[in-house]
C-alpha cells in the first residue's frame, strides 16, 4: 500500500463468506483444503490489509520502512481471486449438477454477508450517535455521512453509487454479490472448456480485457477504481479465481508444476514488491506481474493437497472475514481515544508508537468476540433454515 492515492480502494475481500471445511473437503478429489498454505496466505493477507489501514494513524509514515506496507490493493486483489477459487471448489460440482439450484446458492451467500455486514454496520452508527452526542467527534468525521449510510446497507455501493466512508471495506462485499449473483454461469461456462491448461489463460485474458476497459473508459487502472466502480474492479479477479478452480478440477497441473508455481510466484511476487509502484512509466508494469505471481500462487497451493492441516492456522483464516468487517469499527473506537489522549497530554514518539502496535491484537481481539458472539450465533440459526 508508497502512499496510495486516497482512490485506490486497498480493502480486503470478506473472505469468511467462503464456505465451510467441510463443504469444501466433499469436493472432487476430496482433499482437505483448509488449514494448509491458502489458508496461512488468506490470514496474512488480512493482517496486511490492518497494517494498510491502521498504517494512516502511526507516529510516521510505515512505507518509509518498505514498500510492502503500501500494498493493500494486492491483499484485496489476493482475496477476490481466492473467493472465486474457493467457491468453485466449493460449490462447482453442486451447482453443475442441479443439486444446488441458483436461488438457493443466491440466498445462502446473501445469508451469510448480509447479516454480519449489517450488524458491524448498525454498531458503528450507534456509535458516531453517542460520540456526537457526548460532544466528541468519530475520528475523520467527514468519513460518517448520513446519506451515505444506505446505499452501504444495501451492499449497492460498489455498483455505481458514491459511498466512500462508514466501513469502507465493505465495498468488495458489494461487488461480491454481483460476483455470486453470477457464479453458477460463471462455472457452467468454465466447465465446457476441455483443456485444463486454457483456463488460467482465459482468466488471464479477461482481467487484461477489463483492465483495458477501465484505461479506456475511466481512464485509470483497476486497481485505481474508485470504491463505487468495485464490480468492474472484482469480476475479473473473481472469474480469474473460477478459471483457476476448474483447473484444479481437472487435475492440472502435476504435484510437481504445482509446488513450482506455488515458489516461483513467491519469488515473483518477492521481487517486484521492492520496486515503487508510481514511479514506474506505467503502473500495471508492477500490477501485471504481482497479480500474476498472485495467480501462481493460487493455483499452486491449490492444487497441492493439504497432508497436515493445521488447527491454528483453519481458525485464524476463519477469522479473516470478522477482521474484514469489524477492524474499522475498532478502529474508530481505539484511533479516538488515542487522537485525543494526544492532543491532551505530551506522550512520546515510543509511547505513540506502543500505542499503535497496540492496536493490532485489539482489532483481532475484537475480531474473535463479534465472530464468536455475534456474526456464529446468527449462521448457526440462519444457515439450517436455508437447508430446509
Amino acid at each position: 500500500m508508497t502512499a496510495a492515492p486516497p482512490q485506490i480502494p486497498s480493502d480486503g475481500t470478506p473472505v469468511a463468506t467462503e464456505p465451510t471445511a467441510q463443504s469444501v473437503s466433499h469436493v472432487s478429489g476430496k482433499e482437505n483444503v483448509r488449514g494448509g498454505a491458502l489458508d496461512f496466505l488468506r490470514f496474512l493477507a488480512s493482517l496486511l490489509i490492518v497494517v494498510y489501514h491502521y498504517g494512516a494513524e502511526s507516529p510516521m509514515r510505515i512505507e518509509r520502512f518498505a514498500q510492502v506496507f503500501s500494498r493493500g490493493f494486492l491483499a484485496t486483489d489476493f482475496f477476490l481471486i481466492l473467493s472465486g477459487y474457493v467457491l468453485g471448489r466449493a460449490y462447482g460440482a453442486s451447482t453443475l449438477s442441479g443439486r444446488l439450484s441458483t436461488p438457493q446458492f443466491w440466498v445462502r451467500r446473501a445469508a451469510r454477508v448480509w447479516p454480519g455486514h449489517l450488524a458491524v454496520l448498525a454498531m458503528l452508527a450507534v456509535l458516531v450517535v453517542v460520540l456526537n452526542a457526548i460532544g466528541t467527534d468519530a475520528h475523520k468525521p467527514s468519513r460518517f455521512a448520513w446519506d451515505q449510510l444506505v446505499p452501504q446497507a444495501f451492499l449497492v455501493h460498489a455498483w455505481g453509487f458514491p459511498s466512500d466512508g462508514w466501513n469502507l471495506p465493505s465495498w468488495s462485499l458489494s461487488a461480491l454479490i454481483v460476483c455470486y449473483a453470477l457464479f453458477p454461469s460463471f462455472w457452467r461456462a468454465v466447465s465446457k472448456i476441455r483443456h485444463a491448461w486454457l483456463l488460467p489463460l482465459l482468466g488471464v485474458v479477461i482481467l487484461a480485457a477489463f483492465e483495458v476497459l477501465a484505461e479506456t473508459v475511466f481512464d485509470q487502472g483497476l486497481a485505481d477504481l474508485r470504491f463505487q466502480f468495485g464490480v468492474v474492479r472484482a469480476l475479473p479477479l473473481f472469474i480469474l479465481g473460477v478459471c483457476l478452480a476448474r483447473t484444479v478440477d481437472m487435475r492440472w497441473p502435476s504435484e510437481g508444476a504445482a509446488h513450482a508455481l506455488l515458489w516461483g510466484g513467491v519469488a515473483l511476487l518477492v521481487i517486484t514488491q521492492p520496486l515503487d509502484r508510481y514511479a514506474l512509466p506505467d503502473p500495471l508494469l508492477f500490477d501485471a506481474p504481482s497479480l500474476l505471481a498472485i495467480a501462481m500462487i493460487v493455483l499452486g497451493a491449490g492444487r497441492l493437497p493439504v497432508k497436515r492441516p493445521q488447527r491454528w492456522i483453519e481458525e485464524g483464516a476463519k477469522l479473516s472475514f470478522a477482521l474484514f468487517i469489524t477492524h474499522i469499527f475498532v478502529g474508530v473506537i481505539y484511533w479516538s481515544a488515542v487522537h485525543k489522549l494526544i492532543d491532551t497530554v505530551p506522550i512520546g514518539i515510543g509511547w505513540q508508537w506502543l500505542m499503535w502496535l497496540a492496536g493490532f491484537p485489539l482489532a483481532y481481539g475484537g475480531a474473535w468476540l463479534f465472530h464468536r458472539y455475534i456474526d456464529q450465533p446468527l449462521q448457526d440459526r440462519i444457515q439450517p433454515l436455508l437447508r430446509r
